[in-house]
């Protein structure tokens, strides 16, 4: 049984591009990402969970939610950025849960993982075809 993890990216227009890297499940996201050396273009602003704290250091315009600590609160301002992250991180979950429509995706893949990718790649095609 083969656990896959996929990482990927929306553009605002909704569309997945085809910058899909896969691993088995036991791999973090943001280690992953720094694996794949993906380079995103520096005026492309990078919407990010708390998973990818770091890349900063990789991509100067980037947005991460801040998190409080047990010393210190947030700031009202941070509790302002927040939810404004989190509205516009919705676009990548709702593109991730069309996709995952498909068995396929949603399940344990059970098939060769070499092929993962291509069949991920087909499906992404059909939800960018239903776009148009």
């Amino acid at each position: 049984m083969a656990y896959t993890k996929n990482s990927n990216s929306v553009r605002q227009a909704n569309i997945p591009s085809n910058m899909y890297r896969f691993s088995n499940g036991k791999k973090h996201d943001f280690r992953l990402f720094k694996e794949s050396k993906i380079l995103i273009h520096p005026k492309v602003k990078a919407i990010t969970d708390t998973g990818y704290q770091g890349i900063q250091k990789i991509h100067n315009n980037s947005e991460l939610p801040k998190k409080k600590s047990k010393k210190n609160t947030l700031t009202k301002n941070d509790k302002k950025n927040n939810p404004r992250l989190a509205g516009e991180r919705v676009v990548n979950e709702t593109v991730i849960g069309m996709l995952k429509r498909f068995k396929i995706i949603a399940d344990k893949y059970r098939n060769r993982r070499k092929r993962f990718g291509l069949r991920f790649n087909l499906i992404s095609g059909i939800y960018n075809f239903e776009l148009l």
